[in-house]
């Protein structure tokens, strides 16, 4: 038997144990180490947020349209940062260049399950490098959230970027933003948050549950306020204060997955009067 943790309504949650499948044609089974939970994708779906849940995503027209959810409780599956070691390659696979062999260690998406059959296509290249930590490997695509976040805000030698959220996502990206010759400044609720945050290069720290963010970044910057801001942790009140936090003419890269109505959210206040830019950023395509 495989075990798959699905979410059966909002806030339910459980491990169900299905049939192991035969492997087909063209695959590789895949025993799960270490599946990394995405507090944006799985949490909405255990929240009973996620917009697939009460519309339908037409792919050619790029809407979400009212009436039918295009996805039902129970979910089953979703996970997107998984490590695993390979078990099982179907047989005339044998021999494909870069393709991982049974007893490698592999990244990649095959979601919250204990086993994984997955396309040897989506495999190629995925064998983990020697010596390197197995879990390291579920930070693959989460790392990609901050590169993306990185690369849409283009960051130029010496801008002053302030990144707000700084847990794991946010924190690679004060990391990413200080190599690009950023000054960075982390804000987060949490110190302890904020003093790592130190550690992976941000200059300044600001609590945002008792600072004034805006106005001591504008004091940081001569009354400027900051070049660039990245909001990474899908909180509407955090991208306003992001908002508001930028030069006239500054850029915001908005990171999260922002779900339901924008409450917190006034686009009347800093972002119409100082014609602030507004990026959205994630971690591909959709």
């Amino acid at each position: 038997m495989e075990r798959v943790v699905q979410f059966t309504g909002p806030r339910q949650v459980e491990v169900a144990e299905h049939t192991r499948a035969e492997l087909p044609p063209g695959h590789l089974r895949v025993r799960t180490r270490y599946s990394g939970i995405s507090a944006g994708t799985e949490l909405t779906a255990y929240r009973g947020t996620n917009p697939y849940l009460t519309r339908t995503w037409d792919p050619e027209a790029r809407l979400f349209r009212d009436g039918a959810p295009g996805i039902e409780y129970p979910v089953a599956g979703w996970g997107y940062s998984e490590v695993g070691e390979v078990v099982e390659v179907s047989p005339e696979l044998a021999g494909t260049p870069g393709l991982p062999v049974p007893g490698d260690l592999v990244w990649g998406i095959w979601g919250h399950r204990s086993e994984g059959i997955v396309p040897a296509e989506r495999m190629i290249g995925h064998t983990l490098p020697a010596g390197l930590e197995p879990l390291a490997g579920a930070f693959a695509r989460v790392g990609a959230i901050a590169y993306n976040a990185v690369l849409a805000g283009d960051i130029h030698l010496g801008e002053d970027v302030a990144v707000f959220g700084q847990g794991v996502i946010g924190l690679l990206t004060t990391r990413l933003a200080r190599l690009s010759g950023a000054r960075v400044t982390a804000v987060d609720a949490l110190d302890g948050r904020l003093e790592t945050a130190k550690r992976y290069g941000a200059q300044h720290t600001l609590n945002a549950r008792t600072d004034a963010v805006a106005e001591r970044l504008r004091e940081a910057t001569g009354g400027l306020g900051a070049d660039l801001a990245i909001e990474i942790s899908g909180a509407y009140p955090a991208l306003h204060e992001a908002l508001r936090s930028v030069a006239a003419g500054g850029r915001v890269v908005a990171s999260g997955f922002y779900q339901g109505d924008g409450i917190g959210l006034r686009l009347g206040d800093e972002f119409h009067h100082n014609r602030v830019q507004l990026i959205c950023s994630q971690i591909g395509g959709v």
